[in-house]
């Protein structure tokens, strides 16, 4: 059967590398002899340490407090002590203040998590945003915003008629998304079903890139007897996965500049934290672990893991087995948009999509050495926000600021 591949104007198409581990089953990585939970894993303040050292913890438990509405808590990953505070970097290369926990290796969870609710579907949407913030739900597409934030009510009376789920994943190399949509499409489903109800919100769309038509074929016979959600295929270009870009793409409104999505009657989540949704609302499980890419050619065996949080880079590339001898990069989440890190002993956060190692041989870091500008406007025509990136650069070389502005 032949479906409308949707897009937007300009764009580019990119080798995306994923075959290394789109077609494996996700991996559980083995728990850490210490996790390192940051208390600002979300765009917003940071949660306060309720925890001291010599405290025994268990999974699940509370050991940040979320402060300020724009903020949300921080959970044990492990069970085990308290045996530090210590201020180390993250993946954006800014420096965190994170709670050490000893693993004593018994994954004992907090009595009252992972219990069964008896009717989900008749919480009330106070009940649902009150689940999703004490399970320090974020966005987990790589923003981190604090989700029940962007489902509270809005003060100028806003409303949404379209939730999208982000199934996109338009990063070469990154597949998380793309696993957990083949291994948990029920649970991303739920989620979504719960965000509806969250924002009163008539439609739900789920997004798919078509080089993921395993994914699009499961979600579509999933749906196909729901008439409030609708599951899409878009074309293979980057940067499909772009917030404004995506929901132009589905839904043809364009967010005007300095707006948000809401302005335009849209919420966008990623389809993992609707899985982590479903989760939370259903069975009070926080947010303690995410699913991690772990490829490039620096890398022995290239899989997606099943992480807790709080795990350091250095620990889960020495357990793939990949020898860091002749690394000379690594870049947490994709090669676009990521950051490359100067530390392996960094904590893996909420918004970790993936981790990316890279020897010397890697065709990826090679770049072509700058030629002149032809006027080609190939640059113009591929620009997603219809700028022009060669008159911007001009300025740039030119430290003319104001202008390239």
């Amino acid at each position: 059967m032949k479906y409308e591949r949707r897009t937007f104007p300009g764009g580019t198409h990119i080798q995306d590398f994923k075959g290394f581990t789109n077609s494996l089953e996700t991996q559980e990585a083995k728990a850490p002899a210490k996790v390192y939970i940051p208390m600002s894993m979300h765009i917003g303040a940071p949660s306060k340490p309720l925890v001291a050292v010599g405290d025994l913890v268990k999974m699940g438990q509370k050991i940040g407090e979320s402060q300020g509405f724009v903020s949300v808590p921080a959970h044990a990953s492990v069970s085990g002590k308290v045996v530090g505070f210590q201020r180390m970097p993250i993946p954006n290369g800014r420096m965190a203040d994170c709670v050490v926990i000893e693993n004593d290796f018994k994954d004992e969870w907090l009595e009252g998590l992972l219990q069964t609710e008896k009717d989900p579907q008749a919480l009330e949407p106070k009940e649902l945003a009150a689940r999703i913030l004490d399970a320090g739900m974020v966005g987990m597409g790589g923003a981190t915003f604090p989700s029940h934030v962007k489902y509270a009510p809005s003060k100028e009376g806003k409303k949404a008629d379209h939730i999208i789920l982000n199934g996109i994943e338009c990063e070469p190399f990154l597949t998380a998304d793309h696993r957990i949509m083949l291994e948990r499409p029920e649970r991303i489903i739920a989620g979504l079903k719960y965000m509806m109800k969250l924002a009163d919100c008539p439609k739900g769309v789920i997004a798919i890139e078509e080089n993921k038509m395993d994914a699009f074929e499961l979600m579509i016979k999933l749906t196909e007897a729901d008439n409030t959600i609708e599951t899409v295929v878009c074309k293979e270009k980057y940067p499909q996965g772009s917030e404004k870009q995506l929901i132009y793409s589905v839904t043809g409104r364009e967010v005007p500049p300095g707006g948000l999505p809401l302005d335009v009657g849209v919420i966008v989540n990623n389809v993992g934290t609707a899985a982590a949704v479903a989760d939370a609302v259903e069975f009070r499980r926080p947010l303690i672990d995410r699913i991690v890419t772990l490829n490039g050619n620096g890398v022995a065996k290239p899989m997606n893991y099943r992480v807790r949080i709080g795990t350091l880079y250095r620990d889960l590339i020495e357990q793939n087995g990949s020898v860091l001898g002749d690394t000379v990069k690594v870049i947490s989440g994709g090669p676009m948009m990521g950051f490359a890190v100067y530390s392996l002993d960094i904590p893996v956060m909420k918004g970790t999509s993936g981790i990316l190692v890279f020897n010397e041989e890697s065709q990826v870091l090679k770049r072509e050495e700058e030629g002149p500008c032809v006027r080609c406007a190939r640059c113009v025509d591929a620009c997603p926000m219809g700028l022009e990136p060669t008159s911007i650069v001009k300025a740039a070389k030119r430290r003319d600021w104001p202008e390239a502005k």
